[in-house]
């Protein structure tokens, strides 16, 4: 008798994700965990004072850790991460990479170049001016 892989039992259990352009990934798991280390890898590169980093960083360190801990249980990380099906996860994580690359690009945590216009930021009765 043969043995099945995980992967290849996966593929063959699961033949599309009923989600149209969405294909089933062979092997999701790593992948996940190398598109969140390739984030980890970007937002080290923008400053540590930057809310974004700050942000994205803790999230996409929880996300990491519950990958690495499912051992190698997909069900168990589609139902920790709550994204939907582990490719919607692994869209997500791509997408996210796409964005901390943005940002490292655009610079946003960097002061405007020119003041905003007076009363720029009021809305809903927020009165708040950054300072830059």
């Amino acid at each position: 008798m043969f043995r099945l892989t995980r992967p290849l039992l996966q593929q063959v259990l699961k033949k599309t994700t009923g989600i149209t352009g969405l294909a089933v990934h062979p092997n999701p798991l790593p992948e996940l965990v190398r598109t969140y280390e390739s984030t980890l890898s970007v937002l080290s590169t923008i400053p540590q004072t930057s809310v974004y980093r700050q942000s994205a960083e803790a999230l996409t360190k929880h996300k990491l850790d519950i990958v690495k801990g499912a051992n190698g249980d997909v069900a168990s990380v589609e139902r920790r991460l709550d994204e939907g099906q582990i490719e919607e996860s692994l869209d997500i994580a791509q997408d996210e990479l796409r964005v901390a690359e943005n940002m490292l690009e655009w610079k946003a945590w960097e002061p405007l170049e020119e003041r905003p216009p007076a009363g720029q930021w009021e809305y809903f009765g927020n009165t708040s001016n950054p300072a830059s």
